[in-house]
């Protein structure tokens, strides 16, 4: 007895494997013959599991599109498919392309980010990727960032900050620029956002996990201790304790008369049950990365490129002193009025942010089988988008990978964003802080050109990898004026 009913258990257990096995092969061949009847772009898949990923995050020497696009732009051309840490995708570098999947937020397509990103940014990106979270945070962002905050407060504040920066570096034999730069923007925007006090002894320990999380942030997703990747989580856990142990205090404190962001979150929290204080704080750690991270680094390539064109830099001197010699006080504060009066110096702002490409690719998802340029974009693949391709696209600008602020004589200002620049990105999604962010650049040009000048001690060599870094740092001897 006990055997037949083994045996009867034996063959039902075989029976459901099979027809298991039968939907498993079934679904597969859809799968398969789905992807045949598809135009997919050309391309291949490189390796199980990391596909092309190697090739993708290896260092390139140069500014020019890097050798991964490059080659399979040759080969391909602009559209193509690839494999990135086992996730299929399309990567364009189309314009036009480009234009339409940005312009298609919410519609034909939704933002999306690599998990590794995620990983490492938290709730932050589900404000981009949703649309009521991300109209309700646009409006919190704007009380400290606006455009009437930007003009009666922010603008002070930067002047402060780069005045007493650039008077401390004045009395060392070097500064790594990239690092003091991003101190700097760090202590004015971590103010804004959470009443920073440079001068403390936590803020200092604040600082430096957040260096060690931007280190790593676009390294390969190896979390094993040793790697940048394991850091850069290492520096978010240290930094979101901070924030939390600052949220619990300024729960307890009295309101103050000006409010920071975290002022406006603790509001928010106590009268919004669409705000949590897990997504709260995520939200607040990925303002300060936002904000310091991409000024930082093209304010620094602004110095480098024009280190290297004493032209431009001439004409920015030149510019900068005039506005200076027409005050009653040579000291007194930039008035918003002389900053919009700076043509050349946005001229040459534009210029770094191009050539400089801090956002060095976009993401989105298919909602829906896409057709476009002869392909198919199938439902629930990403796209890639490149904005360097954009960038360095000689149709647009003629000598791409020539520093030339002067074309910009020639080019509208692009206000929120273009398909030839994709710097702040496009369409519902462009950043709320690019204004913020020309102004910091702007301000810190002013007051570098007015009273110093400076001599390159080593470095200043500049590589993507896929972001702009600077491998051998960047290292001045900055001299004051007499």
């Amino acid at each position: 007895m006990k055997m037949d009913l083994l045996l009867a258990f034996v063959m039902c257990a075989t029976l459901i494997g099979a027809w298991w096995f039968h939907l498993l092969l079934k679904w597969a061949s859809g799968h398969r013959r789905r992807r045949c009847e598809l135009t997919l772009p050309p391309g291949v898949m490189g390796l199980p599991l990391l596909g092309e990923s190697l090739e993708f995050f290896a260092r390139s020497p140069s500014l020019e599109i890097i050798p991964f696009f490059k080659r399979r732009m040759e080969r391909y051309g602009p559209v193509f498919k690839t494999n990135l840490v086992g996730k299929d995708m399309i990567v364009s570098l189309d314009p036009e392309l480009n234009s339409y999947v940005l312009k298609q937020d919410n519609k034909a397509f939704k933002i999306w980010y690599p998990e590794s990103l995620k990983r490492v940014l938290g709730a932050v990106l589900e404000v981009t990727s949703s649309v009521s979270l991300h109209k309700h945070m646009r409006s919190m962002v704007l009380r400290v960032f606006g455009p009437e905050n930007l003009r009666l407060a922010l603008l002070r504040d930067m002047q402060v900050a780069a005045r007493s920066n650039l008077s401390s570096w004045a009395d060392r034999p070097s500064t790594e620029l990239k690092a003091a730069v991003s101190s700097m923007i760090f202590s004015v925007t971590a103010k804004l956002l959470i009443n920073y006090d440079a001068s403390t002894s936590s803020a200092g320990e604040l600082w430096k996990h957040y260096d060690a999380f931007t280190n790593g942030l676009m390294s390969f997703p190896l979390n094993i201790p040793g790697t940048a990747f394991y850091k850069c989580l290492k520096g978010r856990k240290n930094i979101m304790e901070a924030l939390k142990h600052m949220l619990d205090e300024r729960k307890e404190a009295e309101r103050q008369e000006t409010m920071d962001f975290l002022d406006i979150v603790v509001e928010e929290l106590n009268k919004n049950p669409v705000l949590d204080e897990k997504f709260s704080l995520d939200v607040l750690f990925g303002l300060l990365f936002a904000s310091v991270h991409t000024t930082s680094t093209a304010l620094t390539a602004a110095v480098k490129f024009l280190t290297d064109n004493p032209k431009a830099l001439q004409e920015l001197v030149e510019e900068n002193e005039h506005i200076s010699k027409r005050r009653n006080d040579a000291r007194s504060e930039i008035t918003w009025e002389e900053y919009k009066s700076m043509k050349f110096t946005s001229n040459v702002i534009h210029e770094s942010l191009r050539l400089a490409n801090i956002a060095p690719m976009l993401f989105r998802k298919a909602n829906q089988d896409v057709h476009m340029k002869g392909y198919t974009i199938p439902e629930g693949w990403t796209v890639m988008i490149c904005p360097l391709a954009a960038h360095l696209n000689p149709i647009s600008y003629p000598d791409p990978n020539v520093f030339n602020p002067w074309r910009w004589k020639d080019i509208s200002e692009p206000v929120g964003g273009s398909k030839d620049f994709l710097v702040f990105g496009l369409g519902l999604r462009s950043c709320l802080g690019a204004d913020f962010a020309k102004v910091q650049i702007a301000t810190f040009l002013h007051f570098l050109v007015t009273n110093y000048r400076w001599e390159v001690v080593s470095g200043g060599d500049m590589v993507l990898s896929p972001v702009l870094s600077f491998p051998n740092g960047f290292h001045v001897k900055l001299i004051q004026k007499t």
